[in-house]
C-alpha cells in the first residue's frame, strides 16, 4: 500500500467515503449551532457522490436553512452546459433541492474567467463581511477537495501561475492543465485553507499515482495546501 498522508482514513469504496463524508458534515453542523454555515465544495465523481447522499431523506435534519454553498472552481462554461460544476450539483441535489435558492453561490462564468474571479471575490468578501482573512475566523467552516490524476486541486494545476497568486482570493486559469481544456476560476491556496476542516475526497485506482508522488516528496498542488487536512481515501486509490 502506497504510504498516505496523516489523518488518512481508509474506506472500502468511493459510496463509503461519500457517507463519511456525509458524517463528517453532520458532525460539524452539530459543533456550530445556531451559526451560519458555509461548504466549499469540489467537482468531480466522489463528490457528486456525496451531494447525491446528502439530498436524501437522511439527511433533512441537516440545518439546510443556515448552511451557505461555495465552489472551490468551475469551468467558464455556462451553468447549465455539462462541463459545469454549477449543473453537476444541482442535478446531484436534485429537484427540490433541498439548498435554499440564495444559500447556492456559483462562480459567475458568463463573461469570462477574469471577469468571474472578480465578482467571485467580491461575493466572498460579502460574505465572510471583510477585505483581508483573519486566521483566528476561518471563511469555510468545511472545504471539500478532490485530487487530480496530475496532482491538481481546485484549478491550481501544476505550473500554472494560479498556483503562486497569494493575495487574490479567486483567480483566472486561462489554460487548464488538463482535459478539458477550457478556461476556469479557481479559489486562492489562502482562501482554500481558510476553513474548520479540509477533507480530500479520492477514490479509484487512477489516484494511485499521485498518491505516491506525493507520498515521495514530489512538489505537486495538492501538497501545497498547508494545515492538517482530513483524507478519506478508498481501498483502490490506496493500492490496498
Amino acid at each position: 500500500m502506497i504510504r498516505l498522508p496523516e489523518n488518512t482514513t481508509v474506506f472500502d469504496d468511493g459510496e463509503a467515503v461519500a457517507r463519511a463524508a456525509a458524517g463528517h458534515l453532520r458532525t460539524l453542523c452539530e459543533d456550530a449551532p445556531n451559526q451560519r454555515f458555509a461548504v466549499c465544495l469540489s467537482g468531480g465523481s466522489t463528490p457528486k457522490r456525496l451531494y447525491t447522499l446528502l439530498a436524501r431523506p437522511d439527511y433533512a435534519t441537516l440545518p439546510w436553512s443556515r448552511l451557505h454553498w461555495f465552489f472551490g472552481d468551475d469551468r467558464a462554461v455556462p451553468w447549465d452546459d455539462p462541463l459545469s460544476n454549477v449543473r453537476m450539483v444541482r442535478e446531484a441535489f436534485g429537484t427540490p433541492s433541498p439548498i435554499p435558492e440564495t444559500h447556492l453561490h456559483p462562480i459567475p462564468t458568463a463573461d469570462g474567467p477574469e471577469a468571474g474571479a472578480r465578482r467571485y471575490e467580491a461575493t466572498l468578501k460579502a460574505f465572510y463581511g471583510a477585505e483581508t482573512l483573519d486566521p483566528a475566523r476561518p471563511l469555510f467552516d468545511l472545504v471539500l477537495l478532490g485530487l487530480g490524476e496530475d496532482g491538481h486541486i481546485a484549478s491550481l494545476f501544476p505550473g500554472k501561475a494560479a498556483l503562486d497568486e497569494t493575495r487574490a482570493w479567486a483567480a483566472a486559469v486561462p489554460e487548464a492543465g488538463m482535459t478539458p481544456f477550457v478556461p476556469r476560476v479557481t479559489l486562492t491556496y489562502p482562501v482554500l485553507a481558510s476553513a474548520r476542516s479540509v477533507l480530500f475526497l479520492v477514490s479509484g485506482a487512477g489516484k494511485q499515482d499521485p498518491l505516491a508522488r506525493l507520498s515521495q516528496g514530489e512538489d505537486l498542488p495538492v501538497g501545497r495546501i498547508g494545515g492538517s487536512p482530513l483524507w478519506f481515501v478508498d481501498r483502490a486509490a490506496a493500492g490496498a
